[in-house]
């Protein structure tokens, strides 16, 4: 039987449950066991694909093609396994596929009712984990314990310990201990209230992971067991660590939480092997050949979280190194106002990553010009390839309206088009190009370099692409098409001839890029600042 963990969330959102959960997932596969990872959401979005960055950070695609939750790419960098549709679920979802039931007869005679109808669904998206593959499922409810949109998600795990038992599954509640400064002291009494409220729906935690600034004494683990009924030693403290997210899970071993969690699954506790996760660590930490500045030119940089994935692949780009990269973080909109000679003097490199809508554009434009004028490494991802198209076409191709379809209808020369299959579609939500697709590399190009090879698959999320009756014209003036879908319909990768490194891709490499594996563009392209850089 497939064993399950629960984990919810209280006092404040963002405590970092989804860290918390790909941290126990990693212990449990170091540990020799076959994990997977799963989120449900309770908003009413059948899924965050509409979303604006600003509202709920990026959005995560999987191998199959969902448009998920920013934390899939926590379980997916932390554990190395892919993620699926069954990894995340919504309320919309949940309700939709209910409905949809209900007006097909399936409830024939009933009363359709969030119990037992809702909390059915619920229970069936959760033993969607329950395979032959599958020894250890963690769920992650998201929101905070007392909203009321988060009511059947718990009362459905409530029910589904007390359908397998209470040896196959396991309450995780991560709760925040804050640390007030005018008293100096810390208090447990918010984490004592949010367990109460999970009481009073049947939910007794059978862990507390501790979410606090400072080291908590012994007085306050005392006092959490006391008063919300949890064996002192299953109180875990979980400080803000000092360098990376990725030293969460050394710290949660260090207390034993792997080992409580495998004792209350009744499961053998087999050796950990943690050996490449700290050398990765040490890697990270302390570097030892210099480092370099990265600037990535967005259109939502005021919300960190709307380019977490493009982030962590930089970094895992500087793992790969040896190397610190720093990472400056440019509006694309100042660029329109300030110029990119003034924003970008001193760079390394340019990262130019994805969006949608025509703000900001020509500041991504003229950002992609600064690069290749002044040759410094380049990466452009999605539609940071489309506006690379755009500023070529303009300035090297004497087509001074070029445009995307998207930012323009009417103009001259549309070197971003509609995908084909996408131009009689009218509904928004999860009809883009959505999954990974295969892509064919060219010999000899900086992509076949990268990769090692003239085959490969990457993730991808768009609606428009590189309008090929300009393929001719623009090859003829130095751009490179390296990678080509199999048909050789889809422009995936260009390149530059005369720069020393410039790749631009319609995909989104940065959703495969782990800290133990830096996806390979990444690598070479941190490889490829790292020239131009401060070596230590």
């Amino acid at each position: 039987m497939t064993k399950h963990i629960f984990v919810t969330g209280g006092v404040v959102s963002s405590l970092g449950k989804g860290l918390t959960a790909a941290s126990i997932a990693l212990l449990m596969k170091q540990r020799g066991y076959r994990v997977r990872l799963q989120k449900l959401d309770p908003y009413l979005n059948v899924d965050p694909g509409t979303m604006s960055p600003y509202q709920h950070g990026e959005v995560y695609v999987t191998i199959d093609g969902a448009e998920t939750d920013l934390d899939l790419g926590h379980y997916e960098r932390f554990t190395g396994i892919d993620c699926t549709q069954e990894s995340n679920f919504t309320t919309g979802r949940i309700y939709s596929s209910v409905i949809a039931r209900e007006r097909k007869g399936g409830y024939l005679g009933k009363t359709v009712q969030v119990i037992p109808h809702i909390t059915d669904e619920i229970k069936n998206a959760i033993r969607s984990l329950d395979q032959d593959d599958v020894d250890i499922a963690i769920t992650e409810i998201g929101g905070t314990v007392g909203d009321i949109e988060s009511l059947p998600f718990l009362e459905a795990i409530r029910q589904h310990r007390q359908e397998i038992g209470h040896e196959n599954g396991l309450f995780m509640h991560i709760t925040l201990v804050p640390y007030l400064k005018a008293a100096g002291e810390m208090k447990t009494k918010p984490s004592q209230q949010s367990v109460g409220i999970l009481r009073t729906i049947g939910i007794i935690p059978d862990m507390l992971i501790c979410r606090c600034e400072h080291h908590m004494e012994e007085e306050h683990k005392q006092k959490l067991a006391l008063f919300c009924n949890v064996d002192r030693s299953l109180v875990i403290e979980e400080k803000d660590v000092e360098h990376s997210i990725y030293e969460v899970p050394v710290e949660l071993s260090k207390q034993n939480l792997d080992i409580y969690v495998l004792e209350k699954l009744n499961l053998h506790a087999h050796p950990l092997d943690m050996k490449n996760w700290k050398a990765m660590l040490k890697r990270l930490i302390t570097p030892s050949n210099g480092e370099t500045e990265i600037a990535v030119v967005g259109k939502y940089i005021s919300l960190r979280d709307s380019y977490k994935s493009i982030y962590e692949a930089l970094t895992h780009g500087g793992i790969a190194n040896n190397a610190k990269v720093n990472i400056r973080m440019v509006e694309s909109e100042d660029i329109e106002k300030q110029g990119a000679e003034k924003l970008l003097e001193g760079i390394d490199g340019l990262l130019v990553p994805g969006g949608f809508g025509h703000r900001g554009i020509d500041g991504k434009v003229d950002a992609i010009r600064f690069a290749r004028e002044n040759k410094l490494p380049f990466l452009g991802i999605c539609l940071g390839m489309q506006c690379a198209v755009i500023e070529f076409a303009r300035n090297l191709c004497g087509m001074k309206d070029a445009n995307s379809m998207e930012f323009n209808p009417k103009t001259e020369h549309p070197v971003i088009d509609f995908m084909e299959e996408q131009k009689k579609i009218t509904d928004m939500g999860g009809t883009m190009r959505l999954g990974s697709y295969p892509c064919n590399l060219l010999k000899g190009s900086k992509a076949a370099e990268a990769y090692g090879g003239l085959e490969v698959n990457e993730r991808h999320r768009h609606r428009y692409e590189f309008n090929n009756k300009y393929r001719e014209e623009m090859a003829g003036k130095g751009m490179v098409f390296s990678g080509l879908s199999p048909d050789e319909n889809l422009v995936e990768l260009i390149e530059l001839k005369d720069h020393p490194w410039f790749v631009a891709c319609q995909s989104h490499p940065e959703f495969q890029s782990t800290p133990l594996k830096a996806h390979p563009l990444f690598r070479d392209f941190i490889a490829a600042a790292m020239k131009g850089a401060t070596i230590a």
